[in-house]
């Protein structure tokens, strides 16, 4: 009789690879299921990106291939039914802990001649590897994005399937060995009811654990429709922009900032989602830019009024500049750093035919209307917004929990659900152009103290940009989430934007009136600064 000890000498080699690769891929995936399984409290956490998951740092800046992969809609199935669905990575780990029972049974029962079970252990190693070869596609071509932890579980899959590949090698061998020897012992395979029972169990090994967290899976539920609506349904026609086919379905408004990368990456989950023919889906432009936004102290994303302009220039092809400027946002940001004239000659390099639009006090004016629709429904000053019927989808649902929001406001809301409403834009247009040939004074944040104390015309405003007719009072910090998927303001790779650390967004609010025109103000007065607004004494 063999002893526990000596039958672990004689284990097969190809069965220890199928092994430590099984393993190797169990931790892969037990990492991977844990991140996603921690952001069902709605809240920030760092992700493991590592070919070394557990000792280097999780990330929390939303730059990685790993959050824009966790955060995409291929991350996880039946996700209307379960906020966030469940993670594809919880049954790929449940595959691998069976690999690894699978290769300790095979070679502690010295199954080394055993063709049968070798040709099952096989069958078995080509799932995770199948998996693999789609999953990876999905990664590197659908979503550009390459995760460290994504690719280590595609390296254990292959090099397991090799080892079964070896093991089938290495057992027919014996087995012819023994036949032409005539061993005592005979070859022993394994029977058909033998490779049923092991498949049960496989079957077993991820039922079980899919079945108990669909069971404990949080409910939501509650938070769908609690976080506010549109109070104010008139704009000015010309100020939304049209996405994608407008079905007639449920009305979907998103407020976005071309530059801004948790808008791209919901923009892409969101046409990723099975939606499209449910909605019907239009954009309000609220660029994060102290050049045009007066609710911005400084300018969170440089150029994004110049390509808010170039958007509404663009008129029939708006979606597409709309586009360009999520591909491009990155160098454009960059470039705008330096060269604040720099965004807007990108965009009429790429789409010459809006040369003569943009800049102009017409579509600033038009820009200048949809910054106060924002205020007249006393948005947060956060991007990306998204109202479904009128209805505010919670910040913290526009990632892993979107499908699973989104259809249940949908059900909700239904085809009579209330819709913005377009009013003549020529007056307001015109009106608007006025405002902005009007003299701009200064505007300075300052302390209550200090909010009589008059500047010395001409001084450097050093809290606030001159922002002309249009002061506010909101600074504004962001969290930028890198592709595509965080995700609400808690997200790493925030789907949405907080302009404000440690507390909720400002609301948007309402410039004061512009000043006179010039030759109804003694130069002297004119000149002099105006005091620091608050939001008490916006009308």
């Amino acid at each position: 009789m063999i002893s526990a000890g000596e039958g672990l000498m004689r284990v097969n080699p190809w069965l220890v690879v199928v092994f430590v690769a099984a393993i190797a891929g169990g931790v892969f995936s037990s990492f991977s299921t844990y991140d996603f399984v921690a952001h069902l409290d709605r809240q920030v956490h760092g992700i493991h990106c590592s070919f070394l998951p557990g000792i280097e740092q999780t990330d929390a800046s939303g730059a990685t291939g790993c959050h824009v992969t966790l955060m995409s809609p291929y991350s996880s199935v039946l996700r209307t039914s379960i906020w966030g669905g469940i993670p594809v990575s919880l049954p790929g780990m449940s595959v691998f802990a069976f690999l690894a029972f699978a290769a300790l049974f095979l070679g502690l029962r010295r199954r080394d001649r055993d063709v049968t079970a070798a040709w099952f252990l096989v069958a078995a190693t080509t799932l995770p590897v199948l998996t693999s070869i789609g999953m990876g596609y999905l990664a590197l071509v659908t979503l550009g994005a390459a995760c460290k932890m994504c690719i280590g579980i595609y390296a254990a899959s292959g090099v397991a399937l090799v080892g079964a590949l070896g093991f089938v090698y290495s057992a027919r061998r014996s087995d012819s060995e023994a036949r032409d020897e005539q061993d005592a012992e005979g070859v022993a395979h394994a029977s058909t009811a033998a490779l049923g029972i092991a498949f049960a169990i496989g079957v077993a090994f991820v039922v079980a654990p899919v079945a108990a967290y669909a069971a404990t899976a949080p409910d939501f539920d509650h938070y769908v429709g609690a976080c506010g609506e549109l109070t104010k349904l008139e704009v000015a026609d010309g100020v939304l922009i049209p996405l994608g086919p407008q079905s007639g379905g449920t009305e979907v408004l998103e407020v976005l900032d071309p530059l801004c990368s948790a808008c791209r990456g919901f923009e892409r989950r969101f046409e990723a989602a099975d939606f499209a023919p449910q909605v019907s889906r239009k954009a309000l432009l609220f660029p994060l830019d102290d050049e045009c936004n007066w609710m911005i102290g400084d300018a969170i994303h440089p150029g994004a009024c110049a390509v808010s302009e170039a958007i509404l220039c663009a008129d029939d092809r708006a979606e597409e500049v709309l586009h360009w400027a999520f591909e491009e946002q990155d160098a454009i940001r960059t470039a705008a750093e330096n060269d604040p004239e720099a965004a807007g000659r990108m965009a009429t390099d790429r789409f010459p035919f809006i040369a003569d639009c943009i800049g102009t006090p017409q579509v600033r004016a038009r820009l200048n209307l949809a910054l106060r629709f924002a205020v007249d429904n006393q948005m947060p000053i956060i991007t990306p917004q998204v109202y479904v019927g009128g209805t505010r989808l919670c910040d913290e649902d526009t990632d892993l929990g979107m499908d699973y929001a989104l259809a249940r406001l949908l059900s909700r809301t239904g085809g009579g659900a209330p819709r913005v409403q377009t009013v003549e834009a020529d007056d307001l247009v015109a009106r608007e152009v006025e405002r902005e040939r009007a003299p701009r004074p200064s505007i300075r944040r300052a302390p209550a103290a200090a909010a009589a104390t008059t500047e010395t015309p001409g001084a450097e405003v050093s809290a606030q940009e001159d922002i002309g007719e249009d002061p506010a009072p909101s600074a504004a910090e962001e969290t930028d989430e890198a592709a595509e998927g965080v995700e609400g303001p808690t997200a790493v790779e925030a789907p949405s934007e907080p302009v404000e650390e440690g507390g909720d967004a400002p609301a948007a609010e309402e410039p004061p009136p512009a000043a006179p025109p010039p030759s109804a103000v003694p130069p002297a007065e004119a000149a002099a600064p105006t005091p620091a607004a608050t939001a008490e004494e916006a009308p």
